[in-house]
């Protein structure tokens, strides 16, 4: 029996399939045909949805999920009305509609995900449906210049930590870290700095500054996965008893990594931290401070003509990652 459906696609006119919220997304559904083919009606679904999915240790299944576009339309046929029939050869119905503000960004991740999608469904009188899915990709981007002004600022941290049972004569190891600011765009490098003075007795094997990436998965309102993923780090030698080491603008690379942003997304929160972490030569727990980042979309500007900030020999990625690969091959930071 010949084939009647040559041809059934989503074609979209911005073939990047990448959008922001508030764009237009529009295209047509193309159907080519090599009979005459009755048909009910074409049905065309846009869907956006958070989704979370967890087997937990006891083998039990978590499932959670929020919609975020829920649009659907007809293309062809009417309710309650006969089957047109399309003639053999090439039908185009075209679509267009407005993506709503705030939507969160695309994100694929082990237990979770914000995805977009079209669906279309071409019905036949004789109960035969066929049907077919485009993804489509939404950004939500952040644009340091409208955030809170203290991310361009340097952001500080200090500790005092002593190790083991505190004894006569042994003093802390005294840590102050700076962040040349709160705020940075992939391609861009943090610029760490840090004082480290070592007054214990115990001797500091190595200091360490880590990028690290902090994924929570919730469902029903409580948090049921979690995994924290070290991106990038700098590491340097021993400090001894008495000794201080100094970390001047150490340079911590940002690779392409998707913004801070699941704004609108309940289910799935995204944070960067950078780590700065003490280790003793002992067999002592590690010192880290913690200092939350912000990973943005867009660099700060230069406030005297308006142009941005970009750094001096900083490669800004032209695309950013939807997947992550790194979260299968990257010890955690516990």
């Amino acid at each position: 029996m010949p084939r009647k459906l040559l041809k059934f696609l989503i074609l979209f006119d911005n073939t990047s399939l990448l959008y922001f919220p508030g764009q237009f997304l529009s295209g047509r559904v193309l159907i080519e045909l090599q009979d005459d083919t009755p048909a009910l009606g074409l049905h065309f679904h846009v869907v956006g949805e958070g989704v979370v999915r967890v087997r937990t240790p006891r083998q039990e299944r978590v499932y959670d999920r929020e919609n975020y576009i829920d649009f659907r339309m007809r293309l062809l046929g009417e309710p309650g009305q006969g089957p047109s029939v399309l003639s053999p050869g090439i039908h185009s119905f075209p679509f267009k509609l407005g993506l709503p503000l705030g939507l969160p960004s695309t994100f694929l991740g082990k237990h979770g995900w914000v995805q977009y999608y079209c669906k279309t469904a071409l019905r036949e009188p004789n109960g035969l449906t066929h049907k077919n899915q485009q993804v489509f990709i939404v950004m939500n981007p952040i644009d340091l210049n409208l955030e809170p002004s203290i991310l361009a600022q340097a952001f500080r941290c200090e500790v005092e930590h002593k190790f083991g049972v505190a004894c006569v004569g042994s003093g802390p190891v005294v840590c102050k870290v700076t962040l040349d600011r709160g705020g940075y765009v992939p391609g861009e490098s943090i610029g760490v700095s840090a004082s480290v003075h070592n007054r214990s007795r115990v001797t500091v094997k190595s200091t360490r500054a880590a990028l690290t990436e902090t994924i929570t998965y919730m469902a029903k309102g409580k948090v049921v996965q979690s995994e924290r993923r070290e991106l990038a780090s700098l590491t340097r030698g021993k400090i001894r008893p008495g000794e201080r080491d100094e970390w001047t603008n150490e340079q911590l690379y940002v690779p392409p990594l998707p913004p801070t942003n699941l704004r609108g997304c309940h289910l799935i929160k995204i944070q960067y931290d950078v780590y700065f972490i003490i280790e003793p030569k002992s067999f002592e727990k590690e010192v880290k401070l913690q200092l939350p980042i912000m990973m943005a979309t867009y660099p700060l500007r230069s406030s005297d003509d308006d142009t941005p900030a970009y750094k001096a020999g900083t490669h800004y990625p032209s695309t950013l990652p939807i997947f992550r690969p790194w979260l299968d091959d990257k010890p955690a930071i516990d």
